[in-house]
This record gives structure tokens, C-alpha cells and sequence, in this order.
């Protein structure tokens, strides 16, 4: 029987890790859905919708490239306890995943002061990781941290797990493109010299986007494996559609009264604002949407304080009755966007963006929502001007907004494209869940 440890450097109850860690976790629970892939042997030829990173190489040891059978799952989060009712909590969550096979731990997250404490909590996750490494087949780090302290416990360890370095983004990059860390400061330097090592420690792969691939792992494309023979697998962030079943025409009307929007033409925008998520230029947007629709009505869905997006809306024209700024449940997301007629995503195009892939570009698509983004974010590019899903802009002008607003009326009625797109792109099972699958497979091959 296999045993991977999925380390994750936030908390259980965290969005994020409801919507993307916990999900991928059962699916792999599930073996990556037992699912035959495009270029094993013995595996069916699939659509368009599976990547092209396996031609030409099989699974030695899995020629018929089946589910993993019998893989163990465990979760070692850090967690900011901030109550003794906390600790209930986390025992009921611990049951609660149990019950799903997912054993869960958790150690205290320390955030200040910065450097010092994410120190201290690396040394505290590699030990963690050290005394119990015996378990483990698969060290799974999510990001630069976690898999820092995976490599680190290995290191000291007879013991040598599997490495796979789940890189997401960019990390050091992503800091200096925030303006977190000076660029070509003391941390940025040492960080990438930690990825540096990590990258020749880990034994795969995963990134986020083909962009990214085609920065760090270019022969990949075509083998699905890297120079050095270790597997490579694109895994967006994708979103469980059946969330997305209450997305309907039903719970469109139901939402627009309830919401007192009937008759409007409603723009949405799902996220937080500051650092990479361009806050004047969403407003700016919302703006130009005002002055071309009389009846625009301004949703947006956030967990950033109203006061950073609300004082610009006011000056953009919005009155009490013409927005909406709220905090939702993520389950509730479907029946809030798809009272909504067109999305935006606007993201700072820097380096480090390249390898970002937006969970709410998949939850736009999943309830049937043309969008609007700007170009040079992962693969947004293709995501729209490829597959005719909603409007590209280059600049962020008055002009480029309202031709964005032209070109998304030219596409007419197009949601169950969007639908479509969203299935073969960023499904949860059928995508996410089968590339994990292929990779763990890959990795008990080799």
C-alpha cells in the first residue's frame, strides 16, 4: 500500500484549501479516476481536452496506465489558532476528514516576524516530516515551503521518499512582483537558491500553466517527462463542475429578484484586491461599463475590505442601488455569478504571472460567463482568443474597455461554450484529478 503526505503551508479552513487542496486530495483518494491517458500504452486516444505531455513514453511497470490502487492520503497544514474553541474545531475536522481517508495534522502557524518565523516553522514541518518519514512513499509539498521541508527531512532521513515539487507559481518572483521583497534583495537571492536546490532534490513536477512549462521544462511538452527522465504534468486550477450544477437559467431569475438586479446588465468580479490584482484598473473597468450601459449594475465578490473598491466605484458613478460588494461562502459562488452577464479578471502582467492559472477564470467559465482579462497572465491568452470565450484587452484605457464590450456582444449568446470549455479544461475529475493520477503513477514507476 502507498502513503503520500500532502504539506500545505496554510490553514485547513482557508479557501484555498477548500476549493483546491482538499479536492485534488479525494481525487487522488479515488486513484486519478482510473482513467486510461492519451499516449500510454494500452490508453485510449483522448480530445483535445487532455494535454499532449505524454507522446511518446508509456509507464514502465503501468502499461495499461490504471488507477493507483490502495493510496493512502494524509495533510499536514499549519494552522493560526487564535482560540481554545479552535482546537474543537479542529478535532471535528480531523473526524470529518477521517471519514473521507484523509488523516489529517496540523502544526501552529507563526507569522511575525516574517522571515524568522516561516524559519521557524520549515524547521518545524522537516521534523515533523523526519520522525514519521518511514510512512511515506510520497512527499508532496504544495509551493516552495512545504517542499522545502520535505527535502529537508529526506536529506536527513536513510529514508528517501519521492520528492514532488507541486510548484504552482513563480515564488520568489511573485514577492518582488507584489513588492513584498525588493528585486535582487538578500531574500529574493536566498529563495532562489533554494529553488534552485529543489529543483535538482524533487523527483516531478507541476506546474500550473504551458507557459510555465515552456519557461522551466520546455522538452517536456512533447515526452511529459523533463531532461533528467522525471515527469512533468500542466494542472490548472480547476473547480469541481458539480458545484456548478445550481448555475441555471432557474436560479438566474431567482437571484436577479433577490438580488433586485431583474433588467440589469450586470458585470462580476470574484478575488481580492492589491499587490498582483489591479484594483484601479477593476474599477476603471466598472467605470466604462457604467458609460456604455445605463442599467450596469457592479458585483463583486470579495474578501478585501469594501473601502479599497467602494470609494472608486462611487466616483465612477455607482449609487447604493447600482452595486453590490459582499463576501460569499464558496458554495454560493455559482448562484451569485450566474445572475451575472459578463466576468472581469484583470492580474498585474508580470514575469511571475506567467505561471498563474485563476481559479475564478474556471468558475467564470463553469457557470457559463464570458470574461474579460488582460493578456500575459499563464495562458489566458489561448484560454480566450483560442477558444472565443470573451475579450482580451492589451491596454488598460477607456478605449481598449469599451471594445472589449463589443467584442464580447459580437459573441452573442455563448454559455454553453463557455460550459464546454470549462469541462475539457478545468474539470476536477476529468482533468485535475487524472493528471495527478498520471503523475503519481509516473512516480511509482520510476
Amino acid at each position: 500500500m502507498k502513503e503520500t503526505l500532502y504539506v500545505c503551508y496554510f490553514g485547513v479552513r482557508e479557501p484555498l484549501v477548500q476549493t483546491q487542496v482538499l479536492p485534488y486530495l479525494r481525487e487522488l483518494r479515488k486513484g486519478g479516476n482510473g482513467e486510461k491517458f492519451k499516449g500510454e500504452k494500452g490508453g485510449e486516444t483522448r480530445g483535445r481536452g487532455e494535454d499532449q505531455g505524454t507522446r511518446g513514453r508509456g509507464d514502465a511497470g503501468n502499461p495499461s496506465g490504471e488507477a493507483i490502487s490502495s493510496l493512502e492520503v494524509s495533510l499536514l497544514t499549519f494552522e493560526p489558532v487564535r482560540a481554545a474553541g479552535d482546537i474543537e474545531e479542529f478535532e471535528r475536522i480531523r473526524a470529518g476528514l477521517r471519514a473521507e481517508g484523509i488523516e489529517w495534522d496540523w502544526l501552529p502557524y507563526h507569522k511575525r516576524p516574517s522571515a524568522a518565523a516561516t524559519a521557524w516553522d520549515i524547521f518545524r514541518g522537516a521534523f515533523y516530516i523526519w520522525r514519521r518519514i518511514g510512512r511515506f512513499d510520497v512527499l508532496h509539498g504544495r509551493v516552495h515551503v512545504p517542499t522545502l521541508m520535505g527535502a529537508l527531512a529526506r536529506k536527513f532521513s536513510r529514508r528517501k521518499p519521492k520528492l514532488l515539487f507541486d510548484i504552482r507559481g513563480f515564488f520568489p518572483e511573485e514577492y518582488t512582483d507584489a513588492g513584498i521583497w525588493p528585486e535582487g534583495g538578500l531574500l529574493y537571492r536566498g529563495a532562489k537558491r533554494v529553488e534552485r536546490w529543489l529543483m535538482k532534490q524533487s523527483d516531478a513536477f507541476v506546474v500550473l500553466t504551458e507557459k510555465a512549462r515552456e519557461i522551466l521544462f520546455p522538452e517536456s511538452k512533447e515526452t511529459g517527462y523533463d531532461k533528467h527522465g522525471r515527469p512533468v504534468e500542466v494542472i490548472p486550477c480547476c473547480v469541481d463542475l458539480e458545484r456548478f450544477a445550481s448555475a441555471t437559467p432557474e436560479t438566474r431569475e431567482r437571484k436577479r429578484e433577490e438580488l433586485g438586479i431583474a433588467g440589469k446588465r450586470v458585470m462580476v468580479y470574484v478575488g481580492s484586491f492589491g499587490g498582483w490584482y489591479l484594483t484601479k484598473e477593476t474599477a476603471d473597468i466598472f467605470g466604462a461599463f457604467r458609460e456604455r450601459y445605463p442599467n450596469a449594475f457592479a458585483m463583486i465578490l470579495t474578501q478585501s475590505k469594501p473601502e479599497v473598491i467602494e470609494p472608486l466605484l462611487r466616483e465612477a458613478g455607482y449609487e447604493d442601488s447600482d452595486h453590490l460588494i459582499t463576501q460569499v461562502p464558496s458554495a454560493e459562488i455559482p448562484e451569485y455569478l450566474v445572475a451575472a452577464d459578463v466576468a472581469v479578471s484583470f492580474i498585474k502582467p508580470c514575469y511571475s504571472k506567467q505561471a498563474s492559472s485563476p481559479t475564478k477564470n474556471a468558475e467564470y467559465l463553469a457557470c457559463g460567463l464570458p470574461m474579460i482579462a488582460n493578456s500575459g497572465v499563464g495562458d489566458v491568452d489561448l484560454l480566450i482568443e483560442g477558444h472565443g470565450v470573451g475579450a482580451l484587452i492589451e491596454n488598460f484605457d477607456r478605449e481598449s474597455y469599451l471594445r472589449a464590450f463589443d467584442r464580447v456582444e459580437s459573441l452573442g449568446s455563448i454559455s454553453a461554450k463557455c460550459r464546454e470549455l470549462a469541462s475539457s479544461e478545468f474539470d476536477l475529475k476529468t482533468v485535475g484529478g487524472r493528471r495527478y493520477g498520471r503523475i503519481y503513477r509516473r512516480l511509482f514507476c520510476a
